[in-house]
């Protein structure tokens, strides 16, 4: 028996049990039929589209647009019946213990109670609300730009670069796109920033360098007054996609480095630059992708390998892993690192000010903001674009400005 055979089998258990408590929360509340199997035609709509999505999926086609909204509308449907199972499951809890204490007290069986009819519209309408946040977010919430400004102060700052502004964006992934309008609005409010440096921290495709096409007269339109440099990504170097063999692999790596200087980018890879204003100077250093559980490639050393431990030093690195095991207690003193990666997982709570919560959170220490430990500084952007699941629900794209200030 092949190895899938097993774990489909407990997914279609699953699967159906879960239909099953969805079904009866509309069947306590209305006696429509129509009402009680539309929904139910519609998820197994999307299961069947799923799976033929998910069988028919060749690595070596990349994670295509297909794919992530078939997957984009398994957990549309999917995470509002959690809602629903948690609180009828808690019901059936209730009515069972009834039963029980009953059948103790009076020494004789009845009946489980009958399931009620406010329980289960109270299941309906909580679930309602991710619902209706999935749609959102396929729709117009991956296009729903936040421009995040922050302030910092450093008191080895040259004076040259006080109010020095630092346009950061992350997390392209320009094989996702599909509304060339919306793109273009986003690459207009980066501009409107009009900062000084525009960083760029990684991720510009999915897996091929001609997913970026189509995007590249778009991305060439960013400006900074003082230029604008990059670093590569995980996604970047083909890893998640089979490829006919070797060589194709190394040509495609090739041409998405060359995708920076075609969109005006200077890409550093262990790298650094040294930025001049007014006779003074601060280092930007850029590695290659390292981050735990993925290539571990940038090299820290070589890259800072010209520059001095009392330079005031910018870092970007894609993977914010790097800076909690390697880079937030070195002793060379890396003060702002720039990163992404995360993308917040693109669904989660935030209220700013009030709360900020993301599945993400239990993967990565630092996933979403700024953050500071050791008098050193690290940006997690949330991301430009979006991955897997084709929308963000309550974590937004980012367009990050970090002004620089003399302490």
């Amino acid at each position: 028996m092949p190895r899938w055979v097993f774990p489909l089998i407990i997914l279609t258990v699953i699967i159906t049990l879960v239909e099953i408590y969805t079904f009866q929360a509309f069947k306590t509340v209305s006696k429509s039929k129509i009402v009680r199997y539309s929904f139910l035609l519609v998820s197994i709509a999307v299961y069947i589209n799923f799976f033929i999505t998910v069988f028919t999926y060749s690595r070596s086609d990349g994670q295509t647009p297909q794919f992530q909204m078939a997957m984009g509308l398994l957990l549309t449907v999917s995470i509002p019946k959690l809602v629903i199972i948690i609180l009828l499951f808690g019901e059936d809890i209730y009515r069972w213990i009834l039963k029980l204490i009953s059948a103790i007290s009076n020494n004789e069986t009845k009946p489980l109670a009958g399931r009620r009819k406010f329980i289960s519209q109270i299941a309906l309408g909580l679930a309602a609300i991710p619902f209706a946040s999935f749609i959102y977010g396929i729709i117009q919430g991956k296009y729903n730009y936040k421009v995040l400004k922050y302030q910092l102060s450093f008191k080895d700052l040259p004076d040259a670069f006080d109010g020095y502004t630092i346009t950061q964006i992350s997390d392209i992934h320009s094989g996702s796109f599909t509304n060339k309008e919306k793109i273009q609005y986003g690459v207009d409010l980066i501009n409107e920033q009009k900062s000084d440096l525009m960083l760029f921290t990684g991720d510009i495709v999915n897996n091929k360098a001609d997913e970026m096409d189509n995007w590249i007269d778009v991305f060439a339109q960013l400006e900074a007054k003082e230029g604008k440099y990059s670093v590569l990504g995980n996604h970047d170097y083909g890893d998640y996609m089979d490829w006919s063999n070797k060589q194709e692999k190394i040509d495609n790596f090739k041409a998405v480095k060359d995708i920076h200087k075609k969109i005006g980018f200077d890409l550093l890879l262990d790298e650094h630059r040294y930025l001049e204003k007014d006779g003074q100077k601060i280092a930007l250093v850029g590695v290659e992708n390292w981050g735990r559980g993925f290539k571990e490639k940038g090299d820290l050393e070589k890259a800072s390998k010209e520059i001095k431990k009392e330079d005031f030093k910018i870092l970007m690195s894609h993977d914010p892993s790097h800076w909690e095991h390697k880079v937030k207690q070195d002793e060379f003193n890396y003060h702002l690192t720039l990163s992404g990666h995360t993308h917040g997982l693109q669904m989660g709570i935030e209220i700013p000010g009030w709360i900020k919560w993301s599945p993400s959170k239990f993967v990565y220490k630092q996933w979403a903001g700024l953050y500071e430990e050791y008098g050193r500084y690290i940006n997690v952007n949330r991301g430009f674009g979006y991955h897997a699941f084709p929308g963000r629900v309550g974590i937004w794209p980012e367009i990050t400005v970090i002004e620089l200030k003399k302490a």
